[in-house]
C-alpha cells in the first residue's frame, strides 16, 4: 500500500511539473466553456439595421422608436432611392433594411392595409431569417396596439426580400466557412509538423549546414502544402459549383488570390508553432487547438460575432478565419471586386508579415 500511495504522489507531481498537461485539464475547459458558453447563442443582439423612412408620419415613428428600444436592433436612419438598397449591403456592415412607404399612415387609416419593405442580406441565412422574424414581431406588437380589440380593423404586411440567398440555402454559408477551416488546419498542421519531425530526428541541423541557405530549406516545407493546399481550394470550388449548385459570382482569380493570401499566412503560423515545440505530438495538438477552436467559434463562420461579448469581438480581430471568410462571401456571394475587400486583405497580409518575422527569427535564434 505505501509503493501504492508513493507511485500516486509520483505521478502528482509529474502531472504538476508538466505546464502541457496541466494546461490541457483546467485551461482547456476553462476556454471551452466561455467560448461555447458566449458564442453558443440563437439570439442576435445589435445587430446593423437601415431604415428607410418615407412616410415620415406617426405610424412609421413608432415603429422606428419600438426598433430602436429593442436590444436586437442597432438602428441608423437613412435616405436612398430603392436601386441603392443592394449597394448598401455591399458595404459589409448593414444586416437589414426597412422601408416605410410614403404613404405608410394614410394606407393605414383608409384602406386598413399597410405594406412594409424588409431587405436582408441572406448570404447568412440564418441570421437573415432571425432578423425578419424579430421585425415582423416589432411589427405584430405595433399593429396590437392599434385601437379596435379583438379581431384587428388593420393590418400590417411585411414584404420580405432576401438578397444573394433568395432560396435561404445552407451552402452559401457553410462553404466560404469550411474553406478557411481546412485550408488553415492543413497548412497549418502539415507546416509545423514536417519542420517539427526534421528536429526530432536531428536532421534539420543537418539541413542548415548544407549548402542551402535557411530561408530555402523553409521554402522547401511550405512549396508542397501550398500546391497541395490550391489542389484542395479547387476541389471545394468544384464541388460546390456543381454538387451544391452554389455560383462564384465574383472573379474567380480574385478568390484564388485571396485563398493564395490565407494559405501563405497559415504556412507563417505553422512555421511560429514548430519553433515554439519540440514534439510532433505538441505542435498537433496546438495546431488543431489553435486553429479549429477560434476559427469554428470566432469567425462568423457558425455564430454572428456581433452577439459575443466585446472582448471576444476584440479577440476575434486576431483569427485569420475572420477576415479570409468576409473576403469569400463578398466576392463568391455578393461578386464584389477588390475595392470592397482591401481592408481585410491589407489585415490578412500585416499577419503574414507578423508571423514571418517572428517565426524566421525564433527560428535562427533556436536551431544556429
Amino acid at each position: 500500500m505505501k509503493q501504492f500511495i508513493t507511485f500516486v504522489k509520483k505521478e502528482f507531481a509529474h502531472v504538476f511539473r508538466d505546464r502541457k498537461t496541466l494546461l490541457m485539464l483546467f485551461g482547456l475547459p476553462v476556454v471551452q466553456i466561455v467560448l461555447f458558453g458566449f458564442a453558443l447563442t440563437n439570439e442576435i443582439k445589435h445587430a446593423d439595421i437601415a431604415v428607410v423612412d418615407n412616410a415620415r408620419d406617426m405610424a412609421s415613428e413608432q415603429i422606428i422608436l419600438k426598433m430602436e428600444g429593442s436590444s436586437f436592433f442597432h438602428v441608423r436612419k437613412m435616405v436612398m432611392d430603392p436601386g441603392q438598397t443592394e449597394e448598401v449591403f455591399r458595404q459589409g456592415k448593414t444586416k437589414l433594411v426597412v422601408i416605410f412607404p410614403s404613404n405608410f399612415y394614410n394606407d393605414l387609416l383608409h384602406y386598413n392595409k399597410a405594406r412594409i419593405q424588409i431587405v436582408a442580406d441572406a448570404s447568412d441565412p440564418n441570421t437573415a431569417t432571425t432578423l425578419v422574424a424579430y421585425i415582423t414581431a416589432i411589427v405584430n406588437d405595433y399593429q396590437a396596439s392599434l385601437p379596435g380589440g379583438g379581431p384587428l380593423p388593420y393590418a400590417i404586411v411585411p414584404e420580405v426580400r432576401m438578397l444573394y440567398n433568395p432560396d435561404l440555402k445552407g451552402a452559401p454559408n457553410f462553404v466560404p466557412g469550411v474553406m478557411a477551416l481546412v485550408l488553415l488546419l492543413v497548412c497549418v498542421m502539415m507546416t509545423s509538423i514536417s519542420i517539427v519531425r526534421e528536429k526530432e530526428l536531428g536532421t534539420m541541423e543537418v539541413l542548415l549546414v548544407s549548402p542551402f541557405k535557411p530561408i530555402l530549406v523553409i521554402l522547401a516545407k511550405a512549396v508542397p502544402y501550398l500546391v497541395l493546399s490550391m489542389v484542395n481550394l479547387a476541389v471545394i470550388l468544384l464541388l460546390s459549383v456543381y454538387a451544391l449548385d452554389l455560383p462564384i459570382r465574383g472573379s474567380v482569380i480574385l478568390l484564388f488570390m485571396e485563398s493564395t493570401l490565407l494559405i501563405i499566412t497559415a504556412l507563417s503560423l505553422g512555421l511560429l508553432i514548430s519553433t515554439v515545440t519540440e514534439s510532433q505530438q505538441s505542435a498537433m495538438f496546438l495546431s488543431m487547438m489553435g486553429m479549429m477552436l477560434p476559427t469554428i467559434m470566432l469567425s462568423g463562420y457558425m455564430f454572428p460575432i456581433e452577439n459575443m461579448p466585446k472582448i471576444l469581438q476584440v479577440i476575434s480581430n486576431v483569427v485569420p478565419a475572420k477576415w479570409y471568410y468576409i473576403m469569400v462571401k463578398a466576392i463568391m456571394l455578393k461578386g464584389l471586386g477588390f475595392s470592397y475587400i482591401w481592408k481585410e486583405t491589407l489585415i490578412l497580409g500585416g499577419m503574414t508579415l507578423f508571423f514571418l518575422f517572428i517565426s524566421l527569427r525564433n527560428f535562427k535564434i533556436r536551431l544556429q
